[in-house]
Parts: structure tokens; sequence; C-alpha cells
């Protein structure tokens, strides 16, 4: 049984952070692969500074091409909006009934996990791998000792896709915070500007 990790973004772009900790918990975890699942767009909540979804799975494939362990992954893109990840897990599970599915996440967001969408039963029935972020406030009691929640000392990567965005419409060389491919696809297509 092949043991996937999945990690969940809107990648708007895809940059060394999120590539640092995809490939941490490939090679450092008891993953077999991570999947970069890029996030539809909420169609409710249209963001200008949002690319279109094939061209953040774009970015997402060049970024991973060169990483045997690391896969794109567009599965959200024809399941019902919103998107809720409890239904995105059972439609993987259906699909790849050889493969267990575990979550990636950050600190930041096992803070809001309560909140999500029948959480509990995420949580009893998938294992949720957390890296570190250095704001990422109280954890819940619940989730401090779970058996299913592994912290993972990850490298701390505080790079923002909002600050990179900014930076390029200010004419900023960023080409260090993105992986070669990803600049030379958004500087081609004129993207953030």
């Amino acid at each position: 049984m092949k043991k996937v990790g999945l990690y969940f973004g809107t990648f708007n772009p895809i940059h060394i952070g999120h590539l640092v900790i995809a490939n941490h918990m490939a090679e450092f975890s008891d993953m077999d692969e991570v999947w970069l699942v890029v996030t539809p767009h909420n169609p409710l909540k249209k963001k200008r500074t949002l690319l279109e979804d094939h061209h953040r799975y774009e970015l997402v494939y060049r970024a991973v091409e060169s990483y045997p362990k690391l896969l794109p992954s567009k599965v959200e893109f024809g399941l019902p909006q919103p998107n809720y990840t409890v239904n995105t897990l059972a439609h993987l599970e259906e699909n790849y009934p050889d493969h267990r599915f575990a979550l990636i996440m950050g600190e930041d967001n096992l803070r809001t996990l309560h909140k999500w969408k029948n959480h509990e039963v995420i949580m009893a029935r998938y294992e949720i791998y957390v890296y570190p972020r250095l704001q990422a406030g109280e954890v819940a009691g619940e989730f401090e000792d779970h058996g299913n929640i592994h912290k993972i000392d990850a490298p701390v990567m505080e790079l923002s896709a909002t600050f990179i965005r900014k930076a390029i419409a200010e004419g900023k060389d960023i080409r260090p915070m993105l992986p070669a491919p990803v600049w030379e696809y958004i500087d081609e297509m004129n993207f953030y500007r």
C-alpha cells in the first residue's frame, strides 16, 4: 500500500517554501509520495490576484517535474464547490483503494482545524503531518496529544505567495524565491504585474 501525503494550497504561485516542505515530507517521513493538490478558486470569491486554476496547476507541474516523489494534482477541479477536504479524501479513497492518504498542513492550519467540516472524521481516519510556522499561535488541546497528529521538524519557511505577487508587481527580482521553471512561466505569461 502506497502512502501519499496531500499538501493542499492555492499555490498562487508555488514557491521554494512550498517545495522545501513537500520535499522534506517526501524524504524525511514515512510517505512514499507527496501530492500537491491545487485548490480551485471559489466561484463566489473571485480574487483578482488569483490565477486561473489551469495556470496554477501548470506552475505546480513545472515546479515538481524533476522530483519523482512530488506530484501535481488537480483532483479538486472536478469536485463540487465549495470544496471540503473530507469530501476530497472520500473521493481519493474511492479512486485509489491501494493508497493510504495523510494530510500535510502548517501549524497555523492546525489551529483552525476544529472549524473544518467533519474535522472529527478527518482526525479519526487520517494521519496529519504538521510543519512548524513562526506565527502559529495557540493550538487547541484536543490536537496537542492526538495519536494521528505528527509534528514534523521541517525547516521553518516563512515565505508568502502574497509577498511574492506584490514584489513582482513592483518589479522586484524575486527569482531566488521561485523554482526556475516557475519564474520562467510567470515571466513569459506576464503574471502578477
